[in-house]
């Protein structure tokens, strides 16, 4: 239980893949606008992360390496995450019609969102058992859901902000993204010192 517990932390804070890592910069930029739209992306990432990572894992693991086929993880990976997004994106379009507008182009970009692919992976990569694989996936999307949903919290104050024209746009919206990315890296000793 402690094992899971610090993959989940980590994943959350200190492996963040937008934050630490890098990953998902697109949806991260071009959906952190409003909170609502944050939040629709964000519970969309999580679906598919784990979604994603419940079926790719036993692909891989059952079909891909016992039949020396490992180099087509990539390939068979993104099939699968791009059909959990087409289902994602059918019930939103259908059920939720403001949210699926307000995504707009970033919904179908899931599929290539290299956090998703990353996560899919990270874990081949880090040799998780198939539990560890899904609580890196839920806490890599819950990570991925705070990174948006504090950098949308971020940008609602710049746009009320009094900024010289030349900074107003993304070279505020950069600035603001690196200062929260730095702030992430004051967890890594604190998650390590929270489970010892």
């Amino acid at each position: 239980m402690k094992e899971m517990m610090i993959i989940l932390v980590s994943a959350i804070f200190v492996d963040n893949f937008v934050l630490s890592k890098f990953l998902g910069i697109c949806p991260f930029l071009g959906v952190s606008k409003k909170i609502d739209s944050a939040v629709g992306m964000s519970l969309a990432v999580i679906f598919v992360m784990l979604m994603a990572t419940v079926v790719t894992y036993p692909i891989y693991t059952i079909l891909l390496v016992p039949f020396g086929l490992e180099y087509l993880k990539i390939v068979a990976f993104i099939l699968i995450i791009a059909l959990f997004v087409q289902l994602v994106e059918i019930v939103l379009q259908r059920f939720v019609p403001p949210l699926y507008q307000s995504l707009g182009i970033y919904l179908p970009l899931i599929t290539t969102n290299c956090a998703v692919l990353g996560v899919t992976l990270l874990n081949i990569d880090k040799e998780y058992d198939f539990l560890q694989s899904v609580v890196n996936a839920l806490g890599g999307g819950l990570g991925f859901m705070l990174a948006l949903i504090l950098f949308s919290g971020v940008r609602q104050r710049l746009q009320d902000a009094e900024i010289p024209q030349f900074f107003k746009g993304m070279p505020a919206t950069l600035i603001a993204a690196s200062i929260v990315s730095v702030s992430f890296v004051g967890f890594n000793g604190v998650v390590e010192g929270l489970f010892q």
